[in-house]
């Protein structure tokens, strides 16, 4: 028998050893289940009989907290067990992906290791059956070759050497193949699992995680982790993993999901991503978009425009002058000059428009104007303007109330002479207090109260404040109308999206913020979309987070960027320690496509971009006489794919406008579903989708609608037409009527 045979002989029987051994486990841990859960109905039965059901008597509620507390130790209890079977359950089809064999120094014994979903161990004998793919020493998995090796156990620095790294397919609990690999994770597997189809929701990526890909996933030395990944290299991914790691590097730190935040997008991308955490067996973190950030702060105080129909706007009007001057209005709103210039005003506001009036009540002087100015001025603490003028508030009122009272002490003892008129005098006391009490507070909150939506108005109410706030600042060059445009979304109270960042940034430097004093970690995803402003609000906000920032510079939409926007986001942020690490290989698409891709870039895409060598077809270019035509096409191009069992095809229209028509046009012959910005979520079959909202996702066949020189022509447009092209995993093709665009 040669050494493979052996091997595979070796390799069966310890998995059929392993699927026994889980086997008993979900057996046991069953039986411990219906056990507790027996002891549970049994105590929740004793509590209703020995107890009383209303009381006020302190022994008895004493007694019912104790049941209390019995009966949700035990529903801990329960819950603990659920989880555990469903883990076991889940890797009794595929318990482990890896083994590597180690020695470590000082030691002769040679360790096969098995790395899988989760640690399995035997609890009586201490075997370890399989480590969880997050464990420090499964890092050697992803990390080294065959030789010397280090990991970062609990106790230190642990080094030895691999004698042997090793993959499997293990299917339905059989071992279908094994590869041994020398350098990395083979393109053997990676090969396989990107061959297949995409699914509706994104999947975990543990049996093909890359060496530079695991660097990120396992730091736990820098408060900001900073991504620069080209499309398809597994950002997103990469990402979910890290906050699985997290979790389970957390036991210790008591970091649990609700203590972490993921800033997506969009919610159909938050909808996407939401399978991957409970696929690595954790609870799902929370997530938010600006938009909801801004809406429930504000209320619809100002409106409601989100950011895609921002981006329809840009987009529709690309060509047009009032395109370009809401684009430099858009750049001047989230820059960090602008951020320089609202400091500016809270400033100005606090030492020049606060007017404080000498506070007194019936001849007694409480806080002379000069005082109050000088406690609010005096600001040592930091506190929120808007708190420290409710303190002041609070102060007066506490001196007024005892004055008052003198005051209507007396009215009492006139009372006393006066029976006859004692129901009168009382009432016209009472009615006297409440009017002295109204009038003194409207007094004071003259001065006392702040609002942010007024301060932002003022600025550009008052275009001489905003010159005189912006010295040795550079101005736009048509500032003019870009006041006059903010003066008119006052008026009409519907504000452009630009200025929701630069209002909640008022907002919380005016009020303060506790709403996410919890959140310890941040995941930022997109991170080229966000404005500088908006880095200031999310640091505003997550106070007391470290940050996972991941983005792809040549993915940004309405705004011109480069690698300095990574520097601004590390200067705002501010971490002790931070690393700005690359991914520059693209897995998602075949060679071809990416090669096609490639192109859009220019000189960029040649020198920093690379892909994987999985092959496929060379991306298709189409030409059509007529949109009707086009239509006829795409239904038959809709079919082949189809029948050559592709389950997600995606139909990618430039906006949403553009979506809208396609899907009226195409509904009646094909089976299809509209992807909207807002809500809308991915499911498997035929969608159409605007190009902005495609980002992120991935999808088999990648058809992308009239690439006409009239439809896709400036810069801006490539970026879309890059974003299109690169959510192709297997085919992408491409119409156009008329004369094709240069882009391509």
């Amino acid at each position: 028998m040669d050494i493979y045979h052996e091997d595979h002989q070796e390799e069966i029987e310890y998995l059929c050893k392993t699927i026994a051994f889980i086997t008993e486990e979900v057996k046991g841990e069953g039986d411990d289940l219906a056990e507790k859960k027996s002891d549970l109905i049994a105590a929740r039965k004793d509590m209703y009989e020995n107890t009383i059901h209303v009381s006020s008597d302190f022994e008895s509620l004493v007694d019912m907290n104790l049941y209390h507390s019995q009966i949700n130790n035990q529903i801990s209890d329960c819950n603990t067990n659920s989880q555990r079977i469903k883990k076991l359950k889940k890797m009794i089809s595929s318990p482990y992906f890896g083994r590597f064999d180690f020695i470590e120094k000082g030691f002769s014994e040679n360790e096969k290791i098995y790395i899988g979903l989760y640690n399995l161990m035997d609890r009586n004998t201490g075997q370890v059956y399989v480590y969880d793919w997050r464990a420090p020493v499964s890092s050697i998995f992803y990390r080294y070759e065959l030789g010397e090796a280090m990991y970062d156990s609990p106790i230190g620095i642990s080094r030895g050497d691999v004698s042997l790294k090793r993959q499997y397919q293990i299917r339905n609990s059989k071992l279908k193949s094994f590869f041994d690999c020398s350098i990395r994770i083979t393109d053997d597997i990676l090969q396989e699992v990107l061959s297949h189809n995409t699914s509706a929701k994104m999947k975990n990526i543990i049996e093909t995680i890359q060496k530079e890909q695991d660097v990120i996933i396992r730091d736990n030395d820098h408060g900001l982790v900073i991504v620069q990944g080209v499309a398809g290299s597994g950002k997103t991914s990469i990402a979910m993993h890290r906050i699985a790691f997290l979790l389970y590097e957390g036991i210790d730190s008591k970091l649990q999901s609700n203590d972490v935040m993921i800033v997506s997008p969009n919610s159909v991308f938050s909808h996407y991503i939401s399978n991957v955490l409970p696929e690595l067996g954790e609870e799902n973190v929370r997530q938010s978009i600006f938009d909801d950030l801004v809406l429930d702060a504000f209320k619809g105080r100002f409106g409601e425009e989100t950011r895609d129909m921002q981006l329809e706007t840009l987009i529709i009007s690309r060509t047009k002058t009032a395109g370009d001057q809401r684009r430099q209005s858009i750049d001047f709103k989230g820059s960090r000059m602008f951020k320089q210039i609202l400091d500016r005003l809270l400033w100005y506001y606090a030492h020049r428009i606060i007017v404080f009036d000498d506070v007194y009540y019936n001849g007694t002087i409480l806080a002379t104007r000069q005082e109050l100015k000088h406690r609010f001025l005096n600001n040592e603490m930091d506190i929120p303007m808007a708190k420290q003028l409710k303190r002041i508030e609070s102060r007066l009122l506490e001196k007024f109330r005892p004055l008052q009272k003198k005051r209507l002490d007396r009215l009492e003892k006139i009372v006393e002479k006066n029976k006859e008129h004692e129901l009168e005098i009382k009432s016209f006391s009472r009615l006297l207090a409440i009017k002295q009490a109204r009038a003194f507070r409207e007094r004071i909150q003259k001065f006392s109260i702040v609002d942010y939506g007024q301060l932002y108005e003022l600025l550009f109410n008052n275009p001489g404040l905003l010159v005189k706030l912006s010295q040795g600042l550079k101005l736009p060059k048509n500032i003019e109308e870009i006041v006059s445009s903010t003066q008119q979304n006052f008026r009409s109270r519907q504000m452009h999206y630009e200025d929701y960042a630069p209002l909640l940034y008022l907002k919380l430097k005016i009020e303060g913020n506790d709403m996410f004093s919890e959140i310890k970690h941040v995941v930022i995803d997109e991170a080229q979309d966000y404005f500088p402003l908006q880095y200031e609000v999310f640091k505003l906000l997550y106070k007391n987070a470290s940050y996972t920032v991941l983005g792809d510079i040549h993915q940004t939409i309405e705004k011109a960027t480069d690698g300095s926007v990574y520097d601004d986001i590390s200067e705002i942020l501010n971490q002790q320690k931070t690393i700005k690490l690359s991914l520059n290989k693209g897995y998602r698409s075949t060679y071809e496509i990416n090669a096609f891709t490639r192109k859009l870039l220019g000189e960029d895409g040649k020198k920093k971009y690379y892909s994987i060598e999985r092959h496929g077809e060379e991306p298709l270019v189409c030409y059509q006489e007529t949109f009707e035509s086009m239509d006829k096409a795409l239904i038959e191009e809709i079919a082949k794919y189809t029948a050559q069992g592709y389950e997600s095809i995606a139909v990618i229209c430039k906006t949403q406008e553009d979506a809208e028509k396609v899907y009226s046009r195409l509904k009646t012959s094909v089976q299809i579903t509209q992807i909207k910005p807002q809500g809308g979520e991915v499911i498997k079959g035929v969608l159409v989708i605007p190009s902005y909202v495609a980002k992120g996702l991935e999808f088999d066949v990648v058809i992308v609608y009239d690439v006409s020189k009239e439809n896709y022509s400036s810069d801006f447009d490539k970026q879309l037409l890059y974003i299109a092209c690169t959510r192709a995993l297997h085919r992408l093709v491409i119409y156009y009527k008329g004369d094709k665009s240069s882009l391509i």
